[in-house]
C-alpha cells in the first residue's frame, strides 16, 4: 500500500487518538466526555491503542517516510504513558476527591442541589417565624419535657452548650452516630419513589427552625447561636448535599429518561454514593467541632461567629470553586 493511501485509510483515527490524548492532559485522570463529543470514547481507546502500534510496526516494515514515522512513534510514546502510568497513591487520590472530584460532582447536580436547598431553607425560614407568631406551635413538634430538656441546654447554668451531660469525647461519637445516619437515610430514602427524601428535608428544616425559633423566643437565643454558628458550615451543608442525593436517586427511579431503570439507578446510584463520601467527611468534621468547640461556653460571641464566619466562606469556597479543571466544558 501506497503511503499517501495508509495515510488517508488512518488519518482519522490518529486525529482522535490525538484529540483523546489532548483532553486527558487538560483534565489529568479525571477526563470527562463533553456534550456533543464524537471522538474517542475511554472503552475504546485500548484497541486503538494497539492498531496504533501495529500501524508503526507497518511504516516502519515498509519504508514509509521519517516524519509519519516519529508522528506515530510519538503518538504511540504519549499513549503508553497515559495507560500504564502508576495509580496515585491511596492517600493522595482520597485527597483529590474531597478538594476537586466531590465539589465538581456537587455542581453537576447542582438542580437536585438547589431543589435540596430550597426544600430545607424555606420550612426552616417558616417555622422560625411561625414560633416566633405563636410559641405554642413548638409543642406541636415536641412534648414538654423535650421543650424542658432544650431549654436546659442552653441555660446559663449549662456548663457545656448544646448538652446537659456527656464529655467531650462521648459526645462526638453521639454526633457521628446520629447525624451521619441522618444523612445516609435521607439519601436512602430516595429509593422510596423520591417522596423519602422530600419528607426528611423539609422535616430536617421544619425542626431546626422550630427549634432556633423558640429559644429565640424564651431568651436564649445568644447561647443557641453561639453553640450551632461553628458546625453548622458543615453539618447542614451536608444535609442539603445528602438530600439532594436522594433526589437524583428518586428522579432515576421514576423518570429514567431513555436509559432502562435499573441503569439509571445503577449510574445515579453509583454518583449518589460518591456524594455521601463527602457527606460522611463533611459530618465527621461537624461532630468534631460540635463536641470540642461548638459546646465551649466560656468564649465571647465575638469569637464564635468569627470562626463561623471562616468556616461558612471556606465550605462556600471549596464547593464553588474546587475542582473546576473537572466540570464538563
Amino acid at each position: 500500500m501506497r503511503q499517501e493511501h495508509f495515510i488517508q485509510r488512518h488519518q482519522q483515527e490518529w486525529a482522535d487518538f490525538e484529540q483523546w490524548l489532548d483532553a486527558r492532559a487538560a483534565k489529568p485522570r479525571r477526563a470527562r466526555v463533553t456534550t456533543g463529543w464524537r471522538g474517542l470514547q475511554d472503552e475504546a481507546v485500548p484497541a486503538a491503542y494497539r492498531r496504533l502500534c501495529q500501524q508503526l510496526g507497518l511504516a516502519r516494515r515498509r519504508g514509509y517516510s521519517p516524519q509519519l514515522c516519529a508522528r506515530l512513534q510519538t503518538l504511540m510514546q504519549r499513549g503508553h504513558a497515559v495507560m500504564y502510568r502508576p495509580p496515585l497513591p491511596r492517600w493522595q487520590r482520597v485527597f483529590e476527591f474531597l478538594l476537586a472530584d466531590f465539589p465538581a460532582l456537587v455542581r453537576a447536580e447542582r438542580g437536585v442541589m438547589l431543589a435540596s436547598l430550597l426544600l430545607f431553607g424555606l420550612p426552616l425560614v417558616l417555622s422560625f417565624v411561625a414560633v416566633q407568631l405563636r410559641p405554642e406551635l413548638i409543642h406541636t413538634l415536641m412534648g414538654p419535657p423535650q421543650v424542658a430538656e432544650l431549654e436546659a441546654m442552653y441555660s446559663k447554668a449549662a456548663e457545656k452548650l448544646g448538652r446537659d451531660s456527656g464529655s467531650d469525647l462521648a459526645m462526638f461519637g453521639f454526633y457521628i452516630f446520629n447525624n451521619i445516619s441522618i444523612g445516609l437515610r435521607t439519601y436512602a430514602s430516595g429509593l422510596l419513589a423520591g417522596v423519602g427524601p422530600v419528607l426528611a428535608i423539609v422535616f430536617n428544616g421544619l425542626m431546626i427552625g422550630a427549634v432556633a425559633g423558640h429559644l429565640q423566643a424564651v431568651g436564649l437565643g445568644d447561647p443557641f447561636w453561639r453553640f450551632v454558628a461553628g458546625h453548622s458550615a458543615f453539618e447542614l451543608t451536608a444535609i442539603v448535599i445528602a438530600g439532594g442525593a436522594g433526589l437524583r436517586l428518586g428522579l432515576a427511579l421514576l423518570v429514567p429518561g431513555r436509559r432502562r431503570r435499573v441503569d439509571a439507578l445503577v449510574e445515579d446510584g453509583r454518583r449518589g454514593a460518591l456524594l455521601c463520601l463527602g457527606v460522611f467527611v463533611m459530618l465527621l468534621l461537624a461532630a468534631f467541632i460540635e463536641a470540642y468547640w461548638s459546646s465551649i461556653s466560656t468564649l465571647p460571641a465575638m469569637v464564635k461567629y468569627t470562626v463561623a464566619g471562616l468556616l461558612w466562606t471556606g465550605v462556600g469556597l471549596w464547593l464553588w470553586r474546587g475542582g473546576r479543571d473537572r466540570d464538563a466544558r
